[in-house]
């Protein structure tokens, strides 16, 4: 069986479906995809449903698509904003905002004007969400969760197990809104921001919420309202995103208590390129950073940052994973550095297909320096899950991005 069979064949069995709320589940009114066929992760999750959805429309599955992002709506409209997923447990946080990047797809697809008039209304709810709960003195967002509402000291002992030692010098609540903020990032651990996450705007997410600004303004073009506020607000974030994030023309996370641009080089500076923001020259410049985070099969989530060589991070060196290896060869293809695109899908491609052919499944994050699953925070690897998810919509992304060329 090749990977896109087993692909095929065992993704109708992520489907879950539950109408009403059942424990802690939430019920959700279409069926919906998990990431994986059994044991952990059997909740429809965020922004691992947007890298699903990439592969469920490759592989024409694309009303599977609608129903997860439809899925979305109900949670937007029930509580305000699109929680972690769809478990109580996942209230106190929201994750990265690819929504509108899901809507835009499917419209794509389908070009259907009355969905779209919908799929506007419960974008703009949820942008206004981010608007009034994760904005920051210098008018960019940052990820934040709900820390008023959270135990900060169960926290910092999750924080801490999973970096495996202690930091010295930080509370136990300061280490607890740590973990609070990386959850919400969806970068649970990563070195991006030291130990003061809270300091930061995140290049990611203002990347994510510029689209959303655009794509907005878009899609009221299209059904011919007016997107003049639209346009501004997209206008203004990429201007103070320029602003504060970028150094040497290359962008970056921004401490804005100190004035400076984060110090970590990581697969975040690739949102602008892949969302279209960068100029020629700054896209440039921006490639010319890959051999920070280019390994043998694939690109790392961070450079590897010697100064924090005592902790251990789940989304740092060696770690790669799905959605920035997508994040990235889309973005180089949309600058034109082909070449350099399809040898990342290469890699990412043979990464995939040797470990399937060794253990016959899809994992969730790979080792991109051997090109094994010995990846930092879980050497054992009956403490990792078995993926289809956002490994499988990347790996027929870049699969088929080969099969073109």
């Amino acid at each position: 069986m090749t990977v896109t069979e087993y692909i095929k064949t065992n993704w109708p069995k992520c489907i879950r479906e539950n109408k009403h709320d059942e424990g802690s589940l939430i019920g959700l009114p279409y069926p919906y995809t998990v990431p994986s066929i059994s044991g952990a992760f059997q909740e429809m999750y965020y922004w691992d449903t947007y890298f699903i959805n990439r592969g469920l429309i490759l592989i024409g599955l694309t009303n599977q698509a609608i129903n997860n992002t439809e899925n979305m709506f109900s949670l937007i409209e029930r509580y305000g904003f699109m929680p972690n997923g769809n478990r109580t447990g996942y209230l106190k946080n929201t994750q990265p905002p690819f929504l509108s990047e899901m809507v835009k797809d499917i419209y794509n697809e389908t070009g259907d004007k009355e969905w779209l008039k919908r799929a506007v209304t419960y974008l703009i709810k949820e942008y206004d969400f981010w608007d009034k709960n994760r904005n920051t003195e210098v008018k960019l967002s940052q990820y934040k969760g709900n820390i008023a509402e959270i135990d900060l000291v169960a926290r910092a002992n999750g924080f801490i197990r999973r970096i495996k030692n202690r930091p010295q010098g930080y509370t136990d609540e300061q280490l607890g809104t740590q973990y609070v903020i990386a959850c919400e990032s969806g970068w649970d651990i990563s070195p991006r921001f030291g130990f003061e996450a809270e300091n930061f705007v995140q290049l990611d997410l203002n990347s994510l919420l510029c689209a959303m600004e655009r794509n907005i303004a878009f899609f009221l073009s299209e059904l011919n309202e007016d997107n003049t506020v639209w346009t501004e607000r997209h206008e203004k974030r990429l201007k103070l995103m320029r602003k504060h994030m970028k150094c040497d023309g290359v962008f970056y996370d921004y401490n804005f208590k100190t004035d400076k641009t984060g110090d970590v080089f990581s697969c975040a500076s690739l949102y602008p390129m892949w969302l279209g923001f960068l100029t020629a020259n700054e896209a440039e410049k921006t490639v010319n950073m890959l051999p920070k985070l280019e390994n043998t099969y694939g690109l790392s989530a961070c450079e590897k940052v010697s100064a924090l060589s005592d902790f251990t991070f789940q989304w740092g060196y060696p770690n790669g994973w799905a959605p920035l290896h997508l994040i990235a060869i889309e973005g180089l293809m949309k600058y034109g550095f082909k070449d350099k695109a399809l040898e990342i899908a290469e890699k990412y491609v043979s990464l995939i297909e040797r470990n399937f052919e060794e253990t016959h499944n899809l994992w969730e994050k790979y080792n991109v320096t051997d090109g094994s699953i010995n990846v930092a925070q879980e050497n054992d690897h009956a403490k990792m899950p078995a993926m289809l998810g956002w490994s499988a919509g990347v790996y027929l992304y870049a699969k088929s991005l080969l099969k073109q060329d």
